[in-house]
């Protein structure tokens, strides 16, 4: 019997983004309703036709979304907090993407908006698990109840069926689901929601078995944490009570994103008929299977890297699977990516422009689902010569391994060079501060801006029509400099205290600096999804890194010849450069991550010499990196602290560095945050209304921090006021020497219309404070 292949979702976006535009289209109110589902139907269509094509056997269905899965299953289950109006009865789009963006509501006469008026705040963002994707945190009450709001998975099976499609449904498990929201309105734990949760599945479940599913995957990648002993009964009952009251409906659990660890036992004595397991991040568990894995139980191999775009060695892979296979039998075998495949590019046969070279070493979503078919083709049972159905494999393998294109003796020679002091700033926090006091005169709640002001529909044709050789290099730079001076102008205007350039130059912060750094290659249409409708093109690393030439000074330089202000240098770090890539597979992280500070280094010393005397260097990523497993972190915290200190530890004790990070739970790396020792740190909390901010305050974190006030993914403009209070909150675990105030992130995705009367509200409360402090010393005392 043939193995069978099975896929575990595939890009949402569309092969040229028509998810994206037409989400962009259907908000600014150009298109209907029934347009954009319309652009739903049409892609998932297109999607099942490609993995058809492709020999794929399990095809998934409701693996689709307008937005974000997590979100998705919030609204299948009713986990709609109160603040959006939801009544009961399907959720209607509206409300959805309110859960998503937040909405704009009707102020009142001071200024503010209410959730009466149609204005509220997104639920939270944060990553998802240890990936670039992001997620709509799930938002519980402690007397939370749940219903199935309309069955959306149901709805996506009977389409594919429609079509003459087999779909297999994807769903969220309960266990994963309720461990990634957070509690709100007192202290509960969201596991303890589980049995009034279970009922809505099972519910779920029964109606998709009624309609004819014979399987369901159910994503657990939860499974791959240090689960505690409560969680793992969680999934027992979660599994049993699935048995128990749909026991016609085949299960697939999946996990990914690493090995299984100490829950495989309990995972394999769950009553499931499947287990989809990461053999790319943990090749080790093909010995666990082999000795452990029921022999009754489908077994679904994760051998293709679904979050890297590197062609697979099948030859070598082959044979490493060969005992596991034999062991277990064809006929309980699937093989598919390790994760969904959301995380890769569509095609690399979009790629017209791509080195042919770097291309034969590449495997994007479709071609991956290629390599599956041609793997399963070898296990074929009587084919005299499976390897030879690898020949391609095996010769990009070998051209990739042997190329002079990878290894640069120089970069070499600087890491081995290097030594710990040149990590260390000269002198400590305290004396910094006093030099940089000095330096940079700037008030109490200093304001300023992440980096990037809004990319508009202007300059992205100026940047399209440069690519495309009709504007001039001169023109554009002409351009450029007018829409430089005017931030900068308009800054000055309203009173922020630490200006930036805007960035309008750059397209991305990692591509920009990658197309400048060896070491780096680029794509044109390898676009992924990172939330919502944003999407980035990841650069691939394939190579030693290094900076030939200057990056960032000419235009920093430009911005503070304007103005008597300081003005920032804007770089991306290292961690950030590393993690928000496609890294070569062929050696360790933490060396290319090296590589890349020492790059990095060389720029901070360039933008010093030239008169900029703050620079910072974002660091969104840092966390997001953080391994699943506990005992996996030390070691990871210890190089990237380590390459952050190496990218800014040259510059002298009066220029002042900061850094940024977003979307992240900063409790458990705080020691390694302030080992990074960044002059001042900006973070992103005003979604979780400053809780974020406990993990910074009392000792915990020493120097200078910067907590968002505002949330700039929503389109919504907040009131004076509910900036002062987001402060005013800071102020009661921080000194108010210690704070800055600024946005959540970056600019680049807003309008100007949006922008402008929101940073106004923001230079006000931060002068609102400011006289508030003055008016009353004693505050300052108190706080």
């Amino acid at each position: 019997m043939t193995i069978k292949t099975a896929n575990l979702g595939f890009p949402r976006i569309g092969r040229h983004r028509e998810l994206k535009f037409a989400l962009e289209r259907y908000w600014s109110g150009k298109i209907s309703r029934d347009d954009l589902f319309d652009v739903g139907r049409r892609l998932r269509a297109e999607n099942w036709a490609a993995q058809k094509a492709r020999g794929i056997d399990i095809l998934p269905s409701n693996d689709f979304s307008f937005y974000d899965h997590v979100l998705d299953t919030a609204v299948l289950v009713g986990a709609v907090p109160a603040t959006y109006g939801w009544k009961g009865g399907p959720v209607d789009l509206d409300t959805y993407f309110a859960m998503a963006r937040g909405s704009t509501g009707s102020p009142c006469a001071s200024g503010c908006t209410h959730a009466g008026d149609g204005g509220n705040a997104a639920l939270e963002m944060t990553k998802w698990f240890d990936t670039n994707y992001h997620y709509m945190v799930p938002e519980f009450e402690a007397d939370q109840r749940f219903a199935l709001t309309h069955n959306r998975p149901l709805e996506a099976f009977l389409e594919a069926e429609a079509l003459g499609y087999r779909t297999r449904p994807v769903v969220l498990g309960p266990v994963t689901f309720l461990k990634l929201g957070k509690a709100k309105g007192g202290e509960f734990d969201p596991l303890d929601l589980i049995e009034r949760l279970l009922p809505v599945y099972v519910e779920l479940l029964t109606e998709l078995a009624n309609a004819g599913a014979d399987w369901v995957q159910i994503d657990e990648p939860s499974l791959v944490l240090d689960l505690t002993d409560r969680e793992r009964q969680a999934l027992d009952l979660a599994y049993h009570t699935f048995r128990a009251k749909v026991p016609g409906l085949r299960i697939m659990l999946a996990s990914y994103f690493g090995a299984i660890g100490d829950n495989m036992v309990s995972a394999l004595a769950l009553p499931i008929a499947g287990l989809h397991v990461d053999l790319v991040r943990a090749p080790q568990q093909i010995e666990v299977l082999i000795q452990s894995a029921p022999a009754d139980r489908v077994l679904s191999l994760g051998i293709m890297d679904g979050r890297n775009v590197w062609r697979t060695d099948l030859a070598g892979l082959f044979r490493r699977l060969q005992p596991l296979v034999s062991a277990h039998g064809r006929d309980r075998i699937e093989l598919a990516p390790s994760c969904s495949l959301l995380h890769v590019p569509v095609d690399l046969d979009m790629e017209r422009a791509l080195d042919p070279e770097l291309a034969s070493w590449l495997a994007f979503a479709v071609q991956k689902l290629d390599e599956l078919s041609l793997l399963a083709r070898a296990f074929e049972p009587g084919l005299a010569s499976p390897e030879r159905v690898f020949a391609a494999s095996s010769e990009a393998a070998k051209a990739r391994l042997t190329s002079l294109r990878i290894h640069d003796p120089l970069v070499a020679g600087r890491l081995k060079a290097l030594t710990a002091a040149d990590s260390e700033r000269r002198s400590p926090f305290p004396a910094r501060r006093a030099l940089q006091a000095d330096a940079l005169p700037l008030p109490l709640f200093p304001t300023t801006t992440i980096g990037s002001f809004p990319q508009t529909p202007e300059v992205r044709q100026a940047r399209s029509l440069h690519a495309k050789g009709e504007l001039s290099y001169v023109d554009y730079t002409a351009y450029l400099r007018r829409e430089t001076e005017q931030a900068v102008r308009w800054q000055e205007e309203i009173g922020i205290d630490v200006l930036v350039h805007g960035e309008f130059e750059r397209n991305d912060m990692v591509q920009y600096f990658g197309e400048q750094l060896s070491g780096y290659a680029f794509t044109r249409s390898g676009w992924v999804q990172s939330y919502g409708s944003r999407y980035v093109r990841p650069p691939i690393i394939f190579g030693d890194v290094s900076r030939p030439n200057p990056m960032t000074v000419e235009w920093a330089a430009f911005a503070q010849s304007l103005t008597d202000r300081p003005v920032k240098g804007m770089l991306t770090g290292p961690v950030t450069m590393l993690q928000w890539s496609f890294v070569r597979d062929d050696l360790p992280r933490s060396v290319v991550c090296r590589q890349i500070a020492l790059a990095l280094s060389d720029e901070v010393r360039d933008l010093e010499a030239s008169g900029i005397a703050i620079i910072q260097i974002d660091e969104p990523a840092l966390r997001e990196g953080l391994p699943l497993k506990a005992a996996d972190r030390k070691a990871y915290l210890e190089w990237a602290v380590e390459c952050f200190r190496l990218s800014a530890a040259g510059v002298g004790d009066a220029t002042q560095i900061h850094t940024h990070m977003c979307y992240s739970e900063f409790n458990d790396i705080m020691p390694a945050i302030a080992a990074m020792d960044a002059d001042v740190i900006s973070i992103e909390t005003s979604r979780s209304k400053m809780e974020l901010l406990g993990a910074f305050t009392g000792r915990a974190y020493p120097n200078e921090i910067g907590p968002g006030v505002y949330d700039i993914h929503s389109p919504r403009v907040p009131a004076v006021v509910e900036m002062v209070h987001l402060i005013e909150r800071a102020t009661e675990g921080l000194t108010p020497a210690q704070i800055w105030v600024n946005p959540d992130c970056g600019l680049k995705t807003r309008r100007w219309e949006e922008t402008r009367p929101a940073l106004v509200n923001m230079v006000a409360a931060a002068r609102a404070l400011r006289q508030a402090f003055a008016d009353d010393p004693c505050k300052a005392l108190r706080a």
